[in-house]
């Protein structure tokens, strides 16, 4: 009986903010397709403990400190990635993000501060990090951006969380033009409200918020975004590119 070869078997992984929440679910849900995965983060001791569990999986896994806000450290990250991923870096998933820690405020009240970090994060980020891994990703390569279906309700009182989510699908769809010149798509994923550790934080009654808005009527999970991360990352999507993909149990159809 042949083997059954998994998806991921002989290719790299990329995983921006995956310290926890969405970005911990990818990297499991990759190292459980076969990828070579590699983490990183800001926060040492939370990409530390995500490497452990994938490294648990059985899955090749690489971590190290990635700023994604300084183009050093991430285009040192890169490099490693690379080397770790014998010369290329097969998928990049831009995760990092400020999301919990942000401050809900009447647009008058956003402190100036806040928004040049959450701008920096959020959309430059992305840029930096496609800037960074471009050398190393080949022709089929994958760029999954991460956006939020916010975009499209316009949420109230978060104008510059809502404004850098919204770039992202902008930059998506230059990069798919850009990079589809080397056959490598594009593409972002838009989640619903998801339930991770942040999300606890930001939100009362966190379990059933919003839910009677969706079609599905029950709550995000963080595997409900994995699966279509995956999809992206895999053969299935080799025609997909510049599009954005909204996650949200059919809270709202765009």
């Amino acid at each position: 009986m042949t083997p059954v070869r998994l998806e991921g078997a002989g290719r790299t992984v990329l995983i921006t903010g995956a310290a926890g929440g969405l970005g911990r679910a990818f990297a499991l849900g990759f190292a459980a397709r076969g990828y070579r995965v590699a983490v990183g983060d800001v926060d040492a001791e939370g990409v530390e403990e995500t490497a452990r569990l994938v490294k648990d999986t059985g899955a090749h896994v690489w971590h190290g400190l990635a700023d994604v806000t300084s183009a050093a450290s991430i285009g040192s990250a890169a490099a490693a990635v690379a080397e770790f991923g014998a010369g290329h870096i097969d998928v990049l998933v831009n995760n990092a993000a400020v999301y919990g820690t942000v401050t809900r405020s009447p647009l008058e009240a956003i402190d100036p501060a806040e928004w040049d970090q959450v701008m920096a994060v959020n959309l430059k980020g992305p840029w930096l990090c496609v800037r960074a891994c471009s050398p190393y990703l080949p022709e089929g390569g994958r760029v999954v951006n991460l956006s939020s279906a916010t975009v499209y309700s316009g949420s109230e009182d978060w104008l510059h969380y809502v404004a850098s989510k919204g770039g992202v699908i902008a930059l998506t769809r230059v990069m798919a033009k850009e990079l589809g010149r080397r056959s490598i798509t594009v593409n972002a994923i838009a989640p619903g409200f998801t339930l991770t550790e942040a999300s606890y934080g930001l939100v009362e009654d966190a379990d059933s918020y919003g839910v009677e808005r969706g079609a599905l009527r029950r709550s995000g999970q963080p595997e409900d975004i994995v699966g279509a991360a995956l999809f992206l990352a895999g053969g299935d999507s080799s025609y997909l590119t510049g599009q954005t993909l909204v996650v949200d149990g059919g809270r709202q159809f765009v």
